[in-house]
């Protein structure tokens, strides 16, 4: 790991205020802290013995660190109630934080203050291509995922699996959340197999044997475990109507695959298309929680024209797994294009050199993030 820096940067975050940084399990939140903050001070609430004494007496988290320091707190949700001590250092001793954790469900569950604008929060991915540079392989992060694990050990489907099983049975069990096991494992395989479309709850529900009512409990977990993301649909659109029903993206290409049973996948089958949206997705999301903080959506008219993301009001993206895009393809831009509300319309294609169509930019997949991090649609 330690070859492999990451993008996000955070003592230039902490001179303005402290960091709640949420990410998944393994994607590397612990090692970032050790890394770029070597000198702070370090509360990990893995340790059995601190989590006992803290959770028995928040107040010697007060007793421990002085005027002006940086303290690290690592995986905050197992003590939720330690963020009103966390309020108070901040407020009257200047105290900066980095808080990590790898679940927002458990931080809102203990009705704690989450601390208004005194914390900035920010959403931890697994590695993106930019950081991988030339390590980077797309077909490696349909099939391994971006997991830092699975990207650096050659063993990634013993620890997918192991990945998995840990969460069923150590983040929604101790979280309460799901009492009947095999009723959310079903529910989890349904749901990833309906990964990158727009969900339709009954349908789920059917195939997964439980209530309406439990599936969109269920998404709720996922969201709140960080391991799904709801993408919400853009409603600015004057001249067709969009449809209300949002997508779910599951957080690693991998970690899907894997849910879904999937042995590989390959690019002459049809959910090849639905894991490259993901790892785009995947992307566009580091992109804007490390840099640009820009909101990201999909359009779909209720005449069923779409186009994948919109990034901010800045740019629009369709995303086609073909080596050779046709005019039929770029109908959703121009749609949208219509509105006249986003400065730049990308289709993403395995075409080999990027090329113009009537203002739409047709991209390389393998440019784009690049492309994107260099600024080029600013």
């Amino acid at each position: 790991m330690s070859s492999i820096p990451r993008v996000l940067e955070l003592e230039p975050l902490l001179k303005s205020r402290s960091v709640l940084l949420l990410g998944p399990r393994q994607t590397g939140k612990s090692w970032l802290l050790r890394e770029q903050l070597p000198e702070a001070k370090r509360f990990n609430l893995l340790q059995s013995d601190l989590f006992l004494s803290l959770s028995a007496s928040p107040k010697l988290l007060r007793d421990s660190v002085q005027k002006g320091d940086v303290v690290v707190i690592d995986e905050v949700q197992r003590i939720p109630e330690l963020l009103n001590e966390v309020h108070y250092l901040i407020e009257e001793l200047g105290v900066r934080f980095v808080l990590s954790g790898s679940s927002a469900r458990r931080l809102r569950r203990g009705g704690v203050n989450l601390l208004g604008g005194r914390a900035r929060t920010i959403g931890f991915h697994p590695l993106s291509a930019i950081e991988l540079g030339e390590r980077f392989s797309l077909d490696n992060a349909l099939h391994r995922g971006l997991l830092p694990p699975m990207v650096l050990n050659e063993d990634y489907q013993s620890r997918l699996s192991s990945y998995v099983d840990d969460y069923l049975q150590q983040e929604i069990m101790a979280e309460g959340a799901a009492r009947n096991i095999p009723a959310f494992a079903r529910f989890l395989t349904t749901a990833a197999l309906c990964n990158a479309q727009l969900i339709n709850f009954s349908n789920i529900a059917n195939d997964a044997q439980v209530s309406l009512t439990t599936v969109r409990e269920y998404f709720a977990v996922l969201e709140d475990s960080l391991v799904a993301r709801k993408l919400e649909v853009w409603r600015e659109s004057k001249k067709r109507k969009a449809t209300s029903t949002a997508k779910f993206y599951f957080f690693d290409t991998g970690v899907v695959r894997h849910l879904q049973g999937r042995s590989n996948i390959a690019r002459n089958i049809a959910e090849f298309g639905f894991a490259l949206e993901t790892y785009l997705h995947h992307e566009l999301c580091c992109f804007s929680d490390y840099h640009s903080a820009e909101k990201l959506s999909f359009w779909r008219a209720t005449n069923g024209m779409e186009v994948d993301f919109i990034l901010g009001n800045r740019i629009a993206i369709e995303v086609k797994a073909t080596a050779k895009v046709s005019d039929k393809m770029l109908t959703g831009l121009r749609a949208l294009r219509e509105e006249k509300r986003i400065k730049h319309f990308l289709l993403l294609s395995f075409e080999p050199m990027a090329r113009k169509v009537d203002g739409i930019e047709i991209v390389p997949v393998g440019e784009f993030v690049h492309r994107l991090w260099r600024g080029d649609w600013a």
